[in-house]
């Protein structure tokens, strides 16, 4: 039986550019409409780490380390204010493997390192999965300023305060999973991206303007179990 997860995300990047919505709605399955802010969906690119990733109720030694990098945009259905993953890259290859069996994810085997100093966070992700588009994305970034909370920011709370996720199985189906955590905390950041060809690899093309950044040191999640919509 497959159970629900807790785990820890760590060392955040939320990197988010404004969509035309008409552009967003193409790449979506049937039954998700683009969530607007402004006007405008928003796609966002988000490196970072889990960390003691585990069945719920087990201790935290118990579990995996599993840096990632996610492709994601803003949807509602029903109502609900959701997010909907294009991709999730990962590290470890039993984790891919299990995410998509049992959690219907569409995780893409990736090898991956993060590691931080001096206040700075370095990142680098290479798609490796067979039979996949490469995507290769590397960016060295960090909090500014000072923090806040994400539900006092418009914008910020659009894009992080989301407690339900959407993604399409390999079947087709839409399948969804609530996830519940503590609210953001946020910063302003900077960051400086060398490489990004995650978007063409999903067939976008890279927005005009710059991105809007924030960074979060991260907070710790609990996943319940992945449902078919219906």
């Amino acid at each position: 039986m497959v159970l629900p997860l807790e785990m820890g995300w760590r060392y955040l990047l939320f990197e988010n550019w404004p969509v035309d919505p008409v552009v967003m709605d193409a790449h979506l399955p049937e039954g998700l409409a683009p969530d607007t802010h402004d006007g405008s969906a928003w796609l966002s690119v988000v490196p970072f780490t889990n960390v003691a990733v585990r069945p719920k109720g087990l201790p935290d030694a118990v579990g995996v380390r599993l840096p990632e990098l996610n492709l994601r945009t803003y949807v509602r259905r029903d109502g609900v204010p959701s997010v909907y993953f294009f991709s999730l890259d990962a590290q470890g290859v039993a984790s891919v493997i299990g995410a998509r069996l049992f959690h219907h994810l569409p995780y893409y085997y990736a090898r991956i390192s993060l590691t931080g100093a001096d206040g700075h966070v370095r990142f680098e992700s290479r798609r490796r999965h067979p039979g996949e588009r490469p995507a290769h994305y590397e960016a060295t970034y960090r909090p500014t300023g000072d923090p806040f909370t994400a539900p006092e920011d418009p914008l910020a709370a659009f894009l992080v305060e989301r407690y339900r996720f959407y993604t399409q199985a390999q079947d087709g189906s839409i399948r969804y999973t609530d996830v519940a955590h503590e609210p953001w905390t946020l910063y302003p950041a900077v960051a400086e991206v060398g490489t990004n060809t995650l978007l063409a690899a999903h067939g976008f093309a890279r927005p005009d303007g710059e991105p809007v950044y924030y960074y979060s040191p991260g907070l710790d999640v609990v996943a319940s179990l992945s449902k078919r919509a219906e």
